[in-house]
């Protein structure tokens, strides 16, 4: 019987080798084979991806186009101008006080939608609405009967979810206003309280202050109003940057192990903007204000890995005046690393940046991807339509 076992393996075995006897194959990869057989060879391979909105946006744009589109510009009442947002396609308006001072919440709602109308580009619609000492629409009854309260009065009298309902409330006004970004949440720490950002901070530690962060990004992202971390690299104790030149002498430590810590938060988070400061913080850079500093963005973009969008702080400020050098402070601001500049001197930086890119000071590579990064944060808001305009071509070397 052993024997008989023996030659039958014996056989199956010369029946294998000849091709005669063949065991069965994976079925799923036998469709593979199948499928892979059935597709043109110069097809084999091909990974079609569709380009996002603002892929497509950007690829239609001149090259003035997408420079207008790196400006958020400082608006007051008497500087609104639809003939500008067309001639100078601008980015975005940042609104102040003075702008909702002499109007209800239908002239804002309707005038806001006029500058839409006029922009070929959705443009982003910014408010610095903090909390108390920095309100520009909750400061008139027309708006609200009491300004919102500051974030850190909040926290000591209810907790994290005092200030998170604060923020519900507010995003949905300012949306209802057609305004699509507040510049907040703040993520500087002092701890002097008679630092001048002290009252615009949580005033808490820096785990905390984190946690703060991490939560009101999450609740803008999820109301789709745009919100910005700020003011990078850590404000400090230092003086204000509006009325005067501030020098931050504090080791690098200092900033790894406690100031970058909420604005790691909000980047993970998905924060899509940070607005870098004018304080000159020497152990990044001893010569420039960190809004000016390439090693500062540098930092920002491979320490922290940022990949959205960085804006300067107001460039009208007293404390980074005199430190552009012979360049027109918009062209120094872009040679830093800022994606958008807020400014309320478009009519001679654009025109200045246009010129630096064709002297090639400024590529028009940088020029693309920092408008792209805009568009990008604007697809985000619902802002983008899906279709460029009809008959548009791609323009980038324009």
């Amino acid at each position: 019987m052993k024997r008989k076992v023996l030659i039958l393996c014996a056989f199956l075995v010369l029946l294998a080798g000849s091709g005669l006897f063949m065991l069965p194959r994976n079925q799923g990869s036998e469709r593979a084979s199948n499928s892979s057989a059935s597709v043109p060879a110069e097809e084999a391979g091909k990974i079609t991806v569709s380009k996002s909105a603002a892929e497509k946006a950007v690829e239609a744009m001149s090259l003035k186009e997408k420079i207008g589109q790196m400006f958020l510009v400082c608006v007051t009442n008497s500087m609104v101008s639809t003939e500008d947002i067309e001639a100078y396609h601008l980015g975005g308006y940042l609104f102040f006080a003075d702008f909702f001072q002499v109007r209800d919440k239908e002239a804002v709602s309707a005038d806001i939608a006029a500058y839409q109308q006029a922009a070929s580009t959705p443009m982003l619609m910014a408010v610095d609405e903090e909390g108390e000492t920095v309100i520009r629409v909750s400061k008139y009854p027309a708006f609200r009967d009491q300004p919102f309260a500051s974030p850190q009065q909040l926290y000591n009298q209810g907790g994290l979810d005092a200030v998170l309902a604060q923020e519900e409330e507010k995003s949905d006004l300012l949306l209802s206003l057609g305004i699509n970004v507040n510049l907040a949440p703040v993520c500087d720490m002092a701890e002097n309280k008679s630092s001048f950002i002290y009252r615009r901070t949580l005033g808490q530690n820096a785990k905390t202050t984190a946690d703060y962060i991490a939560a009101v990004v999450s609740l803008m992202n999820s109301k789709k109003i745009g919100s910005s971390l700020k003011h990078f690299p850590g404000y400090g104790g230092n003086i204000d940057t509006h009325t005067g030149v501030a020098r931050d002498p504090r080791p690098y430590e200092d900033f790894t192990e406690k100031d970058f810590l909420p604005f790691e938060a909000g980047i993970k988070a998905g924060a899509p903007c940070v607005l870098v400061s004018h304080n000159i913080v020497e152990s990044m850079d001893p010569e420039k204000p960190a809004s000016l500093s390439k090693p500062v963005h540098e930092i920002l973009r491979r320490e922290l890995g940022f990949e959205g969008v960085i804006l300067t702080d107001d460039l009208i400020m007293e404390g980074v005046q005199g430190y552009s050098g012979e360049e027109n402070i918009a062209v120094a601001a872009i040679q830093a690393g800022n994606d958008l500049l807020c400014t309320a001197g478009y009519k001679e930086q654009i025109p200045a940046v246009l010129e630096a890119v064709k002297a090639g000071k400024i590529s028009k590579k940088q020029i693309t991807e920092s408008a792209l990064r805009v568009l990008e944060w604007k697809e985000k808001l619902g802002l983008l339509p899906q279709e460029p305009p009809e008959n548009s071509q791609p323009k980038s070397d324009q």
